[in-house]
């Protein structure tokens, strides 16, 4: 009996090393054919392949910016989805008809050097980052986590990219390259229905040009030409109205802060440089604003969060009264 048990102990200790040899071989086997992960793309391809992003892919193609954004980065983009582009009034033939250089000018201001993830966000309001365009951007982060850079919402964080990381958002962009008054003749280049001519003709008249270009920062509500024509106040009517009258009017229009659309609430009160009140309305369905002697009519913001260096415009499309 002794000297079966010891050639059996004998075999064992021969066959266990093959055994354990075998069963590693095995293991890594296993683990090979389990790995099937794809490698992230690029944030070029996420974009290429992704079908929220079409007119976002026209605009890189135009812009000519494909290869930055196949480079090693780390880049953090803020993409805006087709719905973003489509509610600016801008599909890929109007992307198209437009100038590279203007185009591949505000795709860099989505554009943040590093790779940025919502977490890493401080929960502030109006935090400034520089962008690729060289310009600041203003992000804000609540209490409960939801993000907004310049008033568009993030509506999908953290998208993983092998050079970066994309957050989508509901709305473009526009670089802020000047003060309000400079903003507001940007905004008439890229959205030719909306001008100023009235606007700007009465803040000359009232002389409040350095007001609107000073450091601020501001929140201007922007009628726009059609606006003022519909209350009244056509281009001759303005250059004949006092200037004491006009400056009451345009300072209702004014708030000292910088105040994008998702910090404002519904039924909040805000005090103007002229030292009335207008009241906020927010729904889904957008921002409006009333006037005092607005007869309980509302004006609606049609362009929001337009920012500038030293604040933000939202265009209206009633003049607030008073």
């Amino acid at each position: 009996m002794y000297t079966i048990k010891t050639i059996r102990t004998g075999h064992w200790l021969v066959l266990a090393p093959l055994l354990f040899t075998v069963l590693l071989l095995t293991v890594a086997s296993c683990k090979k054919d389990e790995d099937t992960t794809e490698p992230l793309q690029t944030i070029d391809q996420l974009i290429s392949t992704n079908s929220q992003f079409t007119i976002l892919r026209a605009a890189v193609a135009r812009a000519g910016l494909s290869g930055t954004l196949s480079g090693n980065g780390p880049f953090t983009v803020f993409a805006p989805n087709d719905a973003a582009f489509a509610a600016a009034g801008f599909n890929a033939a109007a992307i198209n008809a437009l100038d590279p250089g203007v185009v591949g000018a505000i795709l860099q201001y989505h554009v943040l050097a590093g790779r940025t993830e919502s977490g890493a966000i401080p929960t502030a309001v109006n935090t400034s980052v520089q962008t690729s365009a060289g310009s600041s951007a203003f992000i804000t982060k609540t209490s409960s986590g939801s993000v907004s850079i310049n008033g568009a919402r993030v509506v999908q964080a953290n998208v993983p990219a092998s050079n970066g990381v994309v957050h989508v958002i509901d709305r473009i962009l526009i670089p802020s390259l000047g003060n309000i008054p400079a903003m507001l003749t940007t905004v008439s280049t890229l959205f030719p229905t909306a001008t100023f001519t009235i606007l700007n003709a009465a803040v000359t008249r009232a002389g409040l040009g350095g007001a609107l270009t000073g450091a601020g920062p501001l929140t201007v509500f922007a009628p726009t030409d059609a606006a003022f024509v519909s209350a009244g106040f056509p281009l001759s009517t303005v250059q004949g109205t006092a200037p004491t009258a006009l400056a009451n009017i345009l300072t209702y229009h004014v708030v000292s802060a910088r105040g994008y659309s998702p910090l404002l609430t519904n039924g909040q009160s805000l005090t103007t440089l002229q030292t009335g009140t207008v009241t906020m309305g927010v729904s889904g369905t957008g921002v409006t604003v009333t006037g005092r002697g607005n007869g309980g009519t509302a004006s609606r913001v049609i362009l929001p969060d337009v920012s500038a260096t030293n604040g933000v415009v939202h265009v209206v499309d009633r003049v607030l009264l008073p």
